[in-house]
């Protein structure tokens, strides 16, 4: 094919993105138009961290007979992402030739919007795009909160969290959101749950402030306590509240659900995680529990850390593992199946068949995704196979390269599937009603 060349005082080049403001997990449309018929060119993206580190993501293009490119529907022919991929510019965002290893985007303040500028290249090009002079550019923002959702931070009753009501005056049902064992107080998930009309505390319960204030880690009360907070809520529906955790938010969520007098959950989701662990164990023996196993430790190649061996095998042993046999609310499994750092798939397995034994297996859903690793997150996350992790353990913090696991396109698909149903299964089971519920997706 006959390559052209642009002049530039003759390039007049258009280049869209609809919408240019929206939330992180809405599709966009990028349309590159006004160039010559077949005219080879290159979509990249470039996405600034708030920790400094520069991300970019491009796809090679041809012009159709009309000059036209349009990324929803027109393959990339090589870069970062190959075939047709609308999406492809966010979530295969990695960072920038010569960026430290070990990365990992995530965003820490979700009173702004990510700032990603879409670009077009001449060309067909791979790198070398800071020194050149691009086409055409855009600014595209990606929100977490939605318009009109208020952030509200909360320390009542020695909690360290952060509450995200949606839009309007309420009442909303209500949502715990617990992360894993990195701790910290981290807000982009509940914010975008509380975008979609749950009023979502995202909580610190390994590295809180009554925690760094006396030495000793917060007891199974403190997320009674948190429980307490949302049910008392003047705009929340005390009586349609949820949790969703994630790695070691599972386990909390897990031991909750079965044992808590308090927690009276509507439903619960959990996201890469396991049931095992000493059912009658505080936090910190359960983080005990897990270390006295270190020796299950694997090391790779790459000197990436291993851990699903920890828990593995599955205990027989009824004091190591929650009784989900006494789950009284629908449970929604997440599981990557080449998560390489905690057995989730072998813990669906043996939670479902728990259930069947115990006669709630009506209750549960799992939904297992191939060649998908253990950090499950929102639409267009980029992938990390692995990252540099701070464990938080008792009284330690140890920093080592973490292997997640996962294949970056199958993850890709997994966390936008994945993400889906779990807002339908939310607003099933949250906000009732059935399909009715469900018809704005």
């Amino acid at each position: 094919m006959k390559r052209f060349k642009m002049d530039r005082k003759q390039c007049c080049v258009k280049l869209s993105v609809h919408p240019s403001r929206g939330l992180v997990d809405e599709k966009f449309i990028v349309m590159v138009q006004k160039v010559p018929p077949g005219f080879q060119l290159t979509v990249h993206a470039l996405y600034k961290c708030e920790d400094g580190h520069n991300w970019e993501a491009f796809g090679h293009y041809t012009a159709d007979a009309t000059g036209t490119v349009n990324v929803a529907e027109d393959p990339s022919l090589g870069g970062t992402y190959s075939g047709v991929e609308q999406m492809g510019l966010l979530w295969s965002l990695r960072p920038v030739p010569g960026s430290k290893p070990g990365l990992r985007m995530r965003k820490m303040n979700v009173q702004t919007p990510m700032e990603v500028t879409i670009s077009v290249y001449e060309g067909h090009q791979t790198e070398g795009f800071t020194d050149q002079v691009p086409l055409a550019s855009v600014l595209v923002e990606r929100w977490y909160m939605a318009p009109g959702v208020r952030r509200v931070p909360i320390t009542e009753g020695g909690l360290t969290a952060t509450l995200f009501l949606p839009p309007g005056p309420g009442p909303f049902p209500g949502l715990l959101d617990l992360w894993g064992g990195g701790g910290k107080l981290v807000e982009y998930r509940a914010s975008l749950l509380a975008s979609h009309g749950f009023a979502s505390m995202a909580l610190d319960y390994l590295t809180s402030k009554i925690t760094l204030e006396t030495g000793k880690m917060v007891g199974n009360e403190y997320f009674e306590t948190a429980y307490r907070v949302l049910q008392q809520h003047p705009q929340i529906l005390g009586s349609r509240i949820a949790m969703l955790g994630l790695s070691f938010g599972t386990s909390i969520t897990l031991k909750m659900a079965a044992y808590s007098k308090v927690v009276k959950l509507r439903c619960a989701v959990c996201i890469s995680g396991s049931h095992v662990q000493p059912v009658d164990g505080s936090v910190e023996q359960v983080m005990s529990f897990f270390n006295e196993n270190s020796q299950k430790t694997r090391i790779n190649e790459d000197n990436e850390v291993i851990w699903r061996d920890l828990l593995l095998p599955i205990p027989t042993d009824p004091t190591l593992k929650v009784d989900v046999g006494r789950l009284q609310c629908p449970l929604l499994m997440v599981v990557g199946d080449d998560d390489q750092n905690w057995p989730a798939h072998d813990s669906a397995v043996d939670i479902k068949e728990m259930m069947e034994q115990a006669g709630n297996s009506h209750l549960l859903t799992v939904l297992s995704y191939p060649n998908a690793g253990h950090l499950i997150e929102p639409p267009y996350t980029p992938h990390a196979r692995a990252s540099k992790f701070r464990t938080v353990t008792t009284g330690t913090s140890i920093m080592v390269m973490c292997l997640w696991g996962g294949e970056t396109v199958a993850h890709s698909r997994a966390q936008e599937d994945a993400w889906k149903k779990i807002l339908v299964f939310l607003r099933e089971n949250l906000y009732g009603g059935g399909a009715a519920s469900i018809s704005n997706l």
